[in-house]
Formats: structure tokens, C-alpha cells, sequence
């Protein structure tokens, strides 16, 4: 009404405002009686023709330049609505996430959501705008650039949902239930599924079908799509299970030698598993794989509060034998056995004298022996070791002698997890053992070196 009385204001009868005035008519009487909006296009179109012919330009040029005029007109309001909705809306929407203090709208922001979906404006346009220039929806060249306009429009709509999808797995992870449940293979499931969807559709359009058709006699092609996505069934079957049984999770360490593998899980997919290990190279597994084969996870380990320590001296046999006096005497000093010392020796004292044991003849008589002493000196080390785990398995044992000596084996568990502490109070316990075992007068074992080798020829 605006425009028509500005119209009138320069010129009450012209052929622009009657022009201008009758689409008005239409366009009412169309909406009072909710008739289809192709009727208003139609007539805007044949009015526009019309203003051609009252102004002097012939028929057959007005045939030529109706359309292209419009389609200039339909262009230059995409580009428009594109800039609009891109330089304009899409900047006021990141200022806006911006001041706000919730991060979700940030993430929303940061896998582009906004802006995949500023670009369906121009498509929206020309698919309902395209009829004013060609003047029918019956024309072949409205059906193509209609279809090309919803092809365009579905991909897009796939790559918005996509966004949304990895927004999810973005929100997801800031959550304490995504250590225990990765969900990252499932949307990658329902990923596959979109563009599975999304590719027959665009296919209906091109070809012209059905898509309740293709769905019916989609059961023959089954075979075909289980040996093509194979290794998508089994990754995602796998990932099931994984999940389920709490087998792995990000942020575990597991070790896998067939692959290669000793790290920590970085990423679990529907195809693989990403380890980064400890020497920074990373590993990449196949889903299926942490089903069919065996791997360990240190998971139990780090939850537990403890790091086990499993190591073990090598003792000459030959310098094994029984304690006399006068290393019982320089035993009886050492701070660490001075109670125990006491103590055994009193009861071996007793027992000979309970037994009337003759101590001269050494196998009647009960004695200590350096191997043993030095066994309980260990124990007691590491009892006053405040990085031992007190409350956890603790041992110190013989093993099997073989040729190579008798294994004395320490298996306890340190209190402090983290890989360089663990190893420097490892170091620390066997540092000691290996200088104060020579104070009990045993020796440890290995092979013979050149240096022995030249001591013997001298």
C-alpha cells in the first residue's frame, strides 16, 4: 500500500499503479480464498508482460525479457539473502555467544552449525522464487533448477546435522559419564546412516524414483551392502561390546604388542582405536580387533593406588652358608635387624637347647643363614620405605634356582603411580640392595665380562 501511494503521488493513473493495484486485488482475493500461491506468481508475472507492452516494448522481445530480468532479480536476492544471513546475522549471533557466559553455545559456534545453515538461504530462495521468472512449475528448466536447488538443499541439511552431531560428541566428553561410556561410535553409526539417507535421496531426485519403492526392493541388495560396510558392522558390533563390558575407555592405558601398542587410549571410533604411546608414536588399532585378540589394560593398576614392583636379584649359590658369631655379631648391628636378629636367635638358642641338639655338628643344629638374614633385611627396608604401599601385596621370595643363581624376588606395589617416580624408587631399592648385599657376604650373579676374563689370565 506504501509503494502504490507513492506511486500515486507522482502519477495517480499510471500504468504502474493500476499495474501494482490489480496484483493487490489478486494477491487479497487469492489469500480469502487460500488458493495456491503459483496463481499469484502467474499473474505477477502476465501483469509484469503487460507493463512491457504498455510501455512500448514489442511481444517478442518482452517474451525474452520478462525471464531475464527476473532471474537477475532472483539472483541478486540469493546473493543478498546470502550476505544477509552470512556478514550480517551469522556476526551478530557470534557476538552474541561470545558475551554469554555458557561455553554450549560456544561449541555450537566452533563446529560451524551457524554458518552450514546460513547457506540455505539462497537455495530456499531460488527454489520458490525460480517459477516467477519461468512463469510455470510445468517448465523443464523450473523442474532442474528445483532439483539442483533441493540437492543442494539436502546437502546442506546433512552437513548441518553433521555439525550437530559433533557438537554432541563435544558436549559429551565435558560430561564425568564420558570417561566410564563412549558414545563416539554410535553417532558415527547414526553419521553413516544420514549420508546413507541422504545420498538415495539425492539419487530419487536425479532419477526420478520413489523412495518408499527403493526401500521395498532394497532386501537384494543386502548381501551386497553387509560384504561393502563389513568393516563397519564389526566396528560398530565391537564398539557395543566394548562399551558395554567396560573393556576400554579414552584416557586408559593399554598395551597391545601385536600392533604395537603401549600408551594411552587417545580416541575410540566405530573403525579404530588411537593409542599414543609412550614414545609418542601412535597406534592405530581396529575396533573389531580389541574383541577378537587379547590386550592389557593398566586401568585396575591406576585405580587401585598402586604400581606393582616386580624385580628380582640373582644370588651366587656358592656364596650362600650359615651365619657364624661373628656375623651374627655384625648383624646384631644393623639398625634395620637389630629386633629381628635378636629375636632369632634366641629361638634358634632355645629350640637346640629344647632338642639337646648338638651345635658342633652343624646339620643337627638350627642356624641362620646369611641368604636368609638378608632376605628379612630386605623386608624390613622397604617396611620403612614410606613409598611402599603397605596395604597392598608384599613379598620378597625365592624363586626356582636355575643356572643362573637364585632369584630373589621383591614383588610389592609403590604408592606413587606416575612412570618417572615409579622408576626412580625402583632404582632407589635395587641401588641399595646391590651395595649392602656384600655386607652379608653373598654375591650376585652374571655372566663373566672381559674384565674377568683378564684377571683370571693375570
Amino acid at each position: 500500500n506504501l509503494i502504490i501511494n507513492l506511486f500515486g503521488i507522482f502519477e495517480k493513473n499510471s500504468i504502474m499503479t493500476k499495474m501494482l493495484i490489480d496484483y493487490t486485488i489478486i494477491q487479497n482475493a487469492t489469500e480469502s480464498t487460500s488458493q495456491n500461491i503459483d496463481v499469484n506468481v502467474i499473474t505477477l508475472a502476465e501483469k509484469f508482460k503487460i507493463w512491457l507492452d504498455e510501455i512500448g516494448i514489442s511481444e517478442s522481445l518482452s517474451e525474452y525479457m520478462q525471464p531475464v530480468i527476473f532471474i537477475i532479480a532472483i539472483i541478486l536476492l540469493a546473493f543478498l539473502s546470502d550476505i544477509i544471513s552470512r556478514k550480517i546475522i551469522i556476526v551478530f549471533i557470534k557476538q552474541l555467544v561470545r558475551r554469554t557466559k555458557t561455553t554450549l553455545d560456544d561449541i555450537f559456534l566452533e563446529n560451524k552449525v551457524f554458518n552450514r545453515l546460513s547457506h540455505l538461504a539462497p537455495a530456499i530462495i531460488i527454489y520458490y522464487t525460480i517459477n516467477i521468472a519461468l512463469g510455470s512449475d510445468d517448465n523443464a528448466i523450473v523442474n532442474i533448477v528445483r532439483h539442483a536447488a533441493s540437492i543442494y538443499m539436502i546437502i546442506i541439511g546433512m552437513l548441518v546435522i553433521d555439525s550437530l552431531f559433533s557438537t554432541l560428541i563435544t558436549i559429551y566428553r565435558r560430561l564425568p559419564i564420558a570417561k566410564n561410556v563412549v558414545i563416539k561410535s554410535y553417532v558415527q553409526v547414526f553419521k553413516i546412516i544420514l549420508y546413507l539417507i541422504a545420498i538415495v535421496w539425492i539419487f530419487s531426485i536425479i532419477f526420478s524414483f520413489e523412495l518408499n519403492k527403493f526401500f521395498t526392493g532394497l532386501g537384494a541388495f543386502v548381501a551386497v551392502l553387509i560384504l561393502v560396510f563389513k568393516d563397519t558392522i564389526l566396528g560398530f558390533v565391537a564398539s557395543i561390546q566394548i562399551s558395554s563390558n567396560n573393556m576400554v575407555k579414552v584416557g586408559d592405558w593399554i598395551s597391545m604388542p601385536k600392533y604395537h601398542a603401549d600408551g594411552t587410549v587417545e580416541d575410540i571410533s566405530v573403525y579404530t582405536v588411537k593409542v599414543r604411546n609412550w614414545d609418542k608414536t601412535i597406534s592405530t588399532i581396529p575396533t573389531y580387533s580389541m574383541v577378537s585378540d587379547s590386550f592389557s589394560n593398566w586401568r585396575g593398576m591406576e585405580e587401585s593406588g598402586g604400581r606393582r614392583i616386580k624385580r628380582s636379584l640373582n644370588i651366587d649359590m656358592k656364596s650362600v652358608r650359615f651365619c657364624d658369631d661373628k656375623m651374627i655379631e655384625k648383624f646384631s648391628k644393623f639398625h634395620l635387624i637389630k629386633d629381628y636378629m635378636v629375636e632369632a636367635v634366641e629361638g634358634v638358642k632355645t629350640f637346640n637347647e629344647e632338642n639337646n641338639v648338638d651345635e658342633e655338628i652343624i646339620a643337627n643344629s638350627r642356624r641362620l643363614t646369611n641368604l636368609g638374614t638378608f632376605r628379612k633385611y630386605i623386608e624390613a627396608y622397604l617396611h620403612k620405605n614410606d613409598k611402599i604401599h603397605e596395604n597392598m601385596t608384599f613379598l620378597v621370595r625365592q624363586l626356582q634356582p636355575t643356572e643362573r643363581g637364585i632369584p630373589l624376588e621383591i614383588y610389592v606395589f609403590s604408592n606413587d603411580q606416575a612412570w618417572a617416580n615409579y622408576e626412580a624408587i625402583q632404582a632407589d631399592i635395587f641401588d641399595h640392595l646391590l651395595a649392602i648385599i656384600s655386607e652379608f657376604g653373598l654375591r650376585t650373579f652374571q655372566n663373566p665380562t672381559g674384565d674377568d676374563f683378564r684377571k683370571l689370565n693375570n
